[in-house]
C-alpha cells in the first residue's frame, strides 16, 4: 500500500521504463543514416516523435509515482481482478504471430494477423470484422510506407498480387 506523497515502486518502476525505453528510441533515432536526398523530412522524423512522446509519458508516470502513484487508484475501481490469461495469451500471440509471418507472408499478413488476435485480446468477438478492418489499415500502413515514404518495410504475398511487388 503506498500512502500519498510516498513514491509506489511499482509505478516508479513503469515510469523508469516507459523513460528508458524513450531514452533508447531516442538514441536509435540518433544512428539512423540520413541521406542527403531528403530535404526535410527524412527517416527520422517518426523515431524521433515517438522517442519524444515515450519521454513524455515516462516523465509524467515517474513524476505521478513520486507523488504517490496511479495503480492505487486503479485497483480500487476495478478491484482485485484476476489475470485474464486468455487475453495474455492472445496478445503474446499476436506479437509472435507478427515476428513468424513477416518475413515469409510480408508485412500485410504479419500485420493483419497481429491486429486480429490483439482485438480478440481485448474481447471482440467480430473476427471476420476485424479481419477486414486489419487488412485494409494493414495494406494502407504498407503503401504509406512502401510507395509514399521509401521505407522498405517487408513485401510479401499480398503486396505482390497488389502492387507487383517481388515477395
Amino acid at each position: 500500500m503506498s500512502l500519498r506523497g510516498r513514491p509506489d515502486p511499482a509505478d516508479l518502476g513503469a515510469g523508469l521504463f516507459v523513460l528508458g525505453l524513450g531514452a533508447i528510441g531516442a538514441w536509435q533515432a540518433l544512428v539512423i543514416p540520413t541521406s542527403p536526398i531528403y530535404a526535410q523530412v527524412g527517416p527520422k522524423l517518426v523515431p524521433w516523435l515517438i522517442a519524444a512522446a515515450l519521454l513524455a509519458l515516462g516523465g509524467l508516470l515517474t513524476a505521478s509515482a513520486l507523488r504517490g502513484g496511479w495503480s492505487r487508484d486503479i485497483e480500487e475501481s476495478h478491484g482485485d481482478a484476476p489475470v485474464n490469461l486468455r487475453a495474455l495469451g492472445l496478445l503474446l500471440a499476436g506479437l509472435l504471430a507478427n515476428l513468424l509471418l513477416i518475413a515469409p507472408f510480408g508485412f500485410t499478413v504479419a500485420a493483419t494477423a497481429q491486429f486480429v488476435l490483439v482485438a480478440a485480446a481485448f474481447g471482440s468477438r467480430a473476427h471476420l470484422r476485424n479481419l477486414g478492418i486489419a487488412f485494409a489499415v494493414s495494406l494502407g500502413a504498407y503503401t504509406l510506407f512502401v510507395k509514399l515514404l521509401g521505407v522498405n518495410i517487408g513485401a510479401g504475398l499480398v503486396e505482390a498480387l497488389v502492387f507487383g511487388t517481388p515477395g
